[in-house]
């Protein structure tokens, strides 16, 4: 049953953000450490100490072991829900709104681990990290990578599309990650590039998915009265949706035409003020090149199997990257495909300096609301509908 009802709707806000940067290679830190430290700027980003925070919210790292190492005195509510990262963000909203707790410190902490890259591997630290989900996915089944390998090919089947719709995604990302200080991967991207990149397994390359990195986003939410005495503009959270149809493994999904991202389009529209029309910023997720593609298509923004085309239409070959009607660029930090595999963090990330207009040379002008869709169609679609304060 998809329903309206939203009773939080513009009641908590998302006061501050704040990021490591990220590196696409092994570090010496550990994720602990790196999850404190964005942790600690935004904190002080917003002008609070240790003593404000009594609900902590995060992945990788236990709440527990957060609260520890800031010297947070006292919690009255914790989790540490399963990425991506929509869902921290819409338990923690819930929980300020539920008066669980009154200000939520919400981290994510990329990590390079055996389940994303083999050079994890290599280091005695990281070998045991597979608890995540699509690990220990082998070649015989199609869960985790190859589910959405499969998918694409499938897509490519169905609609005719061309692999070259996949690399204008990455295309985008990478000519957007050049203004983005935090962004693994900076260099400029040409086609003959993207088409001439290992082939990891079909149709996806080794530029369709999204970087290993190293690093760690953080985020004060609190209720939008207090975000309003902070030193920052708050950015208001209008609705947050995570959906699922009933059939939502990769193998058992029906088809292109019906997963969860139908689910998230339909009830975010319903709970939001704003669609595609009212947007000033699109954060599509692209862990893989292609959710990119089917993210565009079921929001609205054209039919289904026209993306690319649609990319075509709307591409500034000036800039080289999509700028939808010339004015609302799309994952404007350069996407988990070349600022980093953050798991949606930095798509919220972006989106909340967007708003508040902190995205230095990155800045949409007069930008004021943000859609955002992070996670793929399976059992991790979300959505949020982000405007500011």
């Amino acid at each position: 049953m998809i329903s309206a009802r939203n009773p939080m709707k513009d009641k908590v806000a998302i006061a501050g953000a704040a990021t490591t940067g990220f590196t696409p290679h092994n570090t010496t830190r550990s994720q602990a450490s790196l999850a404190a430290e964005a942790c600690i700027q935004v904190i002080r980003d917003c002008g609070l100490t240790a003593a404000d925070i009594n609900g902590i919210c995060g992945s990788a790292v236990p709440a527990a072991v957060m609260q520890a190492t800031l010297g947070v005195p006292e919690m009255t509510w914790f989790a540490n829900p399963s990425i991506p990262f929509g869902s921290q963000v819409a338990a923690a909203a819930a929980a300020v709104h539920a008066g669980l707790a009154d200000v939520v410190l919400a981290y994510h902490t990329p990590y390079r681990l055996p389940w994303n890259t083999a050079s994890a591997l290599k280091d005695p630290f990281r070998r045991g990290g597979m608890a995540t989900p699509g690990a220990g996915a082998g070649p015989e089944t199609v869960a985790g990578v190859a589910g959405y390998t499969a998918w694409a090919a499938r897509y490519l089947h169905e609609y005719g599309a061309k692999k070259e719709h996949f690399g204008y995604v990455a295309i985008n990302d990478r000519s957007n990650a050049a203004r983005n200080p935090a962004a693994a991967m900076k260099t400029p991207l040409t086609m003959d590039d993207y088409l001439g990149a290992r082939m990891i397994r079909w149709p996806l390359c080794l530029l369709d998915m999204d970087v290993p990195v190293d690093g760690a986003d953080a985020f004060i939410i609190t209720t939008a009265e207090r975000a309003r005495d902070m030193p920052l503009p708050p950015v208001l959270i209008q609705a947050a949706v995570l959906g699922m149809i009933d059939r939502n493994e990769e193998d058992q999904t029906p088809g292109l035409h019906r997963h969860g991202q139908h689910v998230v389009v339909e009830a975010l529209k319903a709970k939001s003020d704003f669609w595609t029309d009212g947007m000033d910023v699109f954060f599509p997720y692209d862990g893989f090149s292609f959710i990119t593609l089917s993210w565009m298509e079921n929001v609205g923004l054209c039919g289904p199997g026209e993306a690319g085309g649609f990319i075509e239409a709307n591409w500034d070959k000036a800039a080289n990257r999509i700028l939808i009607d010339g004015r609302v660029p799309v994952n404007p930090h350069g996407g988990a495909l070349s600022e980093g595999g953050s798991q949606g963090s930095g798509h919220v990330r972006e989106a909340v300096h967007q708003l508040q207009g902190l995205a230095g040379p990155r800045q949409v002008a007069g930008a004021r609301t943000a859609l955002l869709t992070p996670g793929g169609f399976f059992f991790n679609a979300q959505g949020l509908t982000l405007r500011k304060g």
